[in-house]
C-alpha cells in the first residue's frame, strides 16, 4: 500500500451554461470556469495503468454533464460534483471545486464571482 499523496486537477476548464437565478442570466447565459482538484491515495507505489488512478477524461466528462444542466445556484453544482466524484471515484478523499462566473449581471461590480466547495470522505 502506498502512502503517497497524489492530486488530479483540471485547471480553467470552461463551459457555457444557463445558470443563476436572475432572468438575464437564465436567457443570455454566461461562461462558467472550472478549478477542480483531486486527493486520492494510489493504491500501489508506482502507477503504470490508468485504472490505479483517477482518469482525468472520466472527470471532464462528468463535469461536462452537470454543467449541462441550468441550476439557479453554484452552491448545488459545486455539491453534486463533488458528491459524484467520491462516489464515482473510491480511491479520492479530497474534492476542491472552484466555478466561477465570468460575467455578473450587477450594475456596478466589475469583476467576477466564485463558488468554492471542499469536501472530503
Amino acid at each position: 500500500m502506498s502512502n503517497n499523496i497524489m492530486t488530479i486537477q483540471l485547471n480553467n476548464v470552461q463551459f457555457y451554461g444557463y445558470h443563476g437565478l436572475y432572468e438575464e442570466e437564465k436567457k443570455l447565459g454566461n461562461t462558467f470556469i472550472v478549478n477542480l482538484s483531486i486527493d486520492f491515495t494510489p493504491g500501489i507505489n508506482k502507477i503504470t495503468f490508468i485504472q490505479e488512478t483517477i482518469d482525468y477524461v472520466l472527470v471532464y466528462d462528468l463535469l461536462k454533464e452537470r454543467m449541462a444542466i441550468p441550476t439557479p445556484l453554484l452552491e448545488t453544482i459545486v455539491e453534486d460534483i463533488a458528491s459524484r466524484i467520491l462516489i464515482e471515484f473510491p480511491i479520492a478523499y479530497k474534492v476542491t471545486i472552484e466555478i466561477t462566473k465570468a460575467q455578473v449581471f450587477i450594475n456596478s461590480l466589475n469583476g467576477n464571482m466564485s463558488v468554492t466547495l471542499t469536501k472530503t470522505r
